[in-house]
């Protein structure tokens, strides 16, 4: 039985995580809450492995589902959930790999985006999560769009900040990827090594940011601290290479955008180096009635722009989210 990682399991978490509320909540107060609102850190066993999420908000409430990107985890949204979790379920899981999930051996678990998929999906059955809406970013899209192509009904609306569908988003700095997924070799491996370095950590919390005394540095030591454990590298390069898998399935993805047409709220740092503003702006030839929404920011949009994206957010599934 895989279990948890003795440096990083639950009893690590805390409601005093780095960065400011959002402006109209209250101050974090001990054991998990944020003034009334109680945040939850929860374990579920999916498949053997411990998989981690927050919870937040009325059992009873219309589901909204956070999918976090790299190199973070759940811990992206600390600061959303209690803008949320006063009239929805929130639910915010880590990938098994990141943050306080379990990390196996690559030799034994298949780090790819379809196994994430699979087991956020089991995950949500478990709980009992039935009809939800996502809100995806960076590796949240591929995992949540394979869950809306399985599970299309499923899907109440879409929230999408900074994660692609669409080849025009990705851009020149995925060049180097692209030629490891053409040459899959360890010249092509090692090369990449970079990404998942301090350095390139950083940059994707602070490039393309234009007030940096907004962006706590504990996101990058956060994620970095993680990132270094015995093996992470190694199952993130693997995540690099199997991204290759998405690609083909960006026609399914935009088929479901079309036929479905779940309400959709695209709200994008247009600063962003890995996706580029131009795979907002493709959302819309499948969803030409999001609500499209750029902002002069990077890649964690939430960091810098959250007392722009919280409100966005909440009236969209205000107006948008049937209530049960």
């Amino acid at each position: 039985m895989v279990s948890a990682h003795p440096s990083f399991g639950e009893s690590t978490a805390s409601a005093y995580e780095p960065g400011a509320p959002p402006a109209h909540c209250c101050t974090p107060t001990p054991g998990g809450s944020v003034g009334a609102l109680t945040v939850h850190y929860r374990t579920a066993t999916i498949s053997g492995v411990n998989v981690f999420y927050r919870e937040a908000g009325p059992a009873d409430g219309p589901v909204v589902l956070l999918l976090h990107g790299f190199p973070t985890s759940s811990h992206m949204f600390r600061n959303l959930i209690p803008g949320l979790a006063d009239r929805y379920r929130v639910i915010a899981p880590d990938y098994p790999g990141f943050g306080q999930s379990d990390a196996p051996d690559r030799n034994r678990f298949s780090y790819s985006f379809a196994n994430y998929a699979e087991m956020i999906d089991a995950l949500l059955d478990q709980i009992g999560a039935k009809r939800y809406a996502m809100y995806v970013m960076d590796y949240g899209a591929p995992v949540g769009y394979r869950i809306a192509i399985k599970h299309p009904e499923r899907v109440t609306a879409l929230i999408i900040q900074n994660g692609n569908a669409y080849e025009e988003g990705l851009r020149d700095a995925w060049d180097p990827i692209k030629a490891y997924w053409r040459e899959g070799t360890e010249e092509r491996r090692d090369a990449l090594l970079s990404l998942v370095s301090l350095r390139a950590t950083k940059f994707l919390y602070t490039d393309g940011v234009r007030d940096l005394t907004r962006i706590s540095p504990d996101n990058w030591v956060h994620d970095q601290a993680l990132l270094d454990r015995p093996g992470n590298k190694d199952i993130q390069l693997d995540l690099l290479y199997d991204h290759a898998t998405n690609i083909p399935l960006y026609p399914a993805f935009q088929a479901f955008f079309r036929e479905r047409k779940p309400p959709a709220l695209i709200v994008w740092g247009k600063n962003d180096k890995v996706f580029a503003e131009a795979g907002a702006h493709s959302y819309l030839r499948d969803l030409p009635d999001a609500e499209l929404h750029i902002l002069d920011t990077g890649h964690f949009a939430l960091e810098d722009q959250l007392d722009v994206m919280a409100p966005l957010i909440s009236n969209f599934l205000d107006r948008t989210i049937e209530r049960r």
